[in-house]
């Protein structure tokens, strides 16, 4: 590209990394610094949550690429180094310790940070987004026996599935009447809820957390909103995130949900973002949105690079995401709107496998999969193709085995599994990064879910 002989990418990890590699591969050869705030090289996030938690991957097994991987990039890679403030008119970004790094091109990779709780640094309370949090709330697991996972949602229900494996008391509390209601809605939500209760874990949904306990710099409990107070050795916040735009506060940038971006990824002239942190415009939906999904980093870091260098392409995908729970895997495609209508297209007898479809405004959206891969993605091409919400529901729904629920499934609920001889849950899968209740409560203490 005409007068681009210098770009710099900030944020060293998964769309980082992607956007410096595909710069590359598409024959750029001019000078490439790639800032990270983190010290260790780029990995991978999803398996902090379930393999490097529990134990199953010692921590080399998630870096991305190894050090002759990362030298023939023949870039300035500065990692341990914080960018603490971006000048878009002198094209220069400031680095923590006061250094400063010109630019003609920049590519915005800094993802998210989590959100955290007043007295969260209490001893004993984490969270999860680096590696050195995952080493840190591991060796704690190893060390007490009764953990409260604040937060329901992907990560919060992958962290009290792993808890669960190694064997610990452990607490789910959602604000939420279910787990994971926000993107698949109430149905999905209670078969979560019920996956987790079959395991041994104790959930609380529908109340707010009030504020943390302690005594002597150390995490006791955690208040609830209805008045209870959970007893915890070590409590985990998944409380969700934030895109981290800190940094760009009075650039000139638009902020908001992110980094605001066009249909290009890009945030003003010679600038593209990628990753967690962009919110653009999807074409494909008609809507902006912006995604925490490991695929999406990737995916939005080759389209962002082919744009600066002058492809001119929208970036249009059919999101993609999943999570492993215990002996599940639930994948899915596109998106999920609120009030989105819900439709069974396979199932078993049992409903331990089957796959859904969403519609919005006349349009499949979203299809989701309970341990069905091959199923599900052939259905993705109802999302790809926006098929007609009627045309579909008008055709009937395949499945397998006698069905025990009316074909658009309304009834849904899950067999329970065997218990294991020694009592304890199964182990989890150990695969690439989900998460209110059929089942009758047990305690009063359970919620509403």
């Amino acid at each position: 590209m005409k007068g681009v002989k210098r770009i710099v990418i900030v944020g060293a990890s998964a769309a980082g990394l992607t956007a410096a590699e595909t710069l590359r591969h598409r024959g750029w050869n001019g000078d490439l610094t790639l800032i990270g705030e983190e010290p260790d090289p780029p990995y991978d996030r999803p398996p902090l949550s379930k393999q490097v938690l529990t134990g199953a991957w010692e921590p080399e097994r998630a870096t991305l690429r190894s050090p002759q991987d990362l030298a023939r990039l023949e870039a300035d890679l500065r990692l341990g180094q914080r960018a603490a403030a971006l000048d878009v008119e002198g094209h220069r970004v400031r680095l923590g310790n006061g250094e400063s790094i010109g630019y003609d091109a920049l590519i915005i990779a800094t993802g998210v940070a989590p959100r955290r709780l007043p007295d969260s640094e209490l001893a004993g309370v984490h969270v999860l987004r680096t590696l050195d949090d995952a080493l840190a709330l591991r060796a704690e697991l190893l060390a007490q026996s009764a953990v409260v996972v604040v937060g329901a949602g992907f990560l919060g229900t992958e962290v009290a599935a792993a808890a669960r494996t190694m064997n610990l008391k452990v607490t789910l509390v959602e604000p939420e009447p279910a787990p994971v209601r926000r993107p698949f809605g109430d149905r999905i939500g209670k078969l979560i809820a019920e996956l987790h209760r079959e395991h041994g874990t104790n959930l609380r949904c529908g109340v707010p957390v009030t504020r943390l306990r302690g005594a002597g710099g150390q995490v006791t409990g955690v208040e609830l909103g209805d008045g209870t107070t959970l007893p915890a050795d070590v409590v985990v916040l998944a409380l969700g995130s934030a895109p981290a735009t800190r940094w760009l506060t009075g650039s000139g940038l638009r902020l908001g949900d992110g980094v605001l971006c066009d249909a290009l990824c890009q945030a003003a002239p010679g600038i593209y973002a990628a990753g967690d942190v962009a919110s653009w415009h999807n074409p494909h939906f008609g809507t902006r949105m912006r995604l925490e999904h490991r695929m999406n980093a990737t995916e939005q870091a080759m389209a962002a690079v082919g744009n600066l260098l002058g492809d001119a392409k929208p970036f249009a995908p059919v999101p993609y995401f999943w999570t492993d729970q215990y002996d599940t895997r639930i994948q899915a495609y596109g998106i999920f709107p609120p009030g989105s209508d819900l439709r069974l297209v396979h199932d078993t007898a049992s409903n331990s496998h089957f796959t859904a479809a969403y519609g919005h405004h006349g349009r499949v959206v979203g299809v989701l999969g309970w341990n069905t891969p091959r199923q599900l993605r052939t259905l993705r091409r109802l999302v790809a193709e926006r098929a007609s919400w009627t045309d579909f529901t008008a055709t009937p729904a395949p499945h397998h085995g006698r069905r025990q629920h009316p074909p658009n499934g309304h009834s849904l609920s899950r067999p329970r599994p065997a218990r294991a001889q020694s009592g304890r849950p199964s182990h989890i899968a150990v695969r690439a990064s989900a998460a209110a209740c059929t089942s009758p409560r047990r305690s009063t203490q359970e919620g509403p879910c």
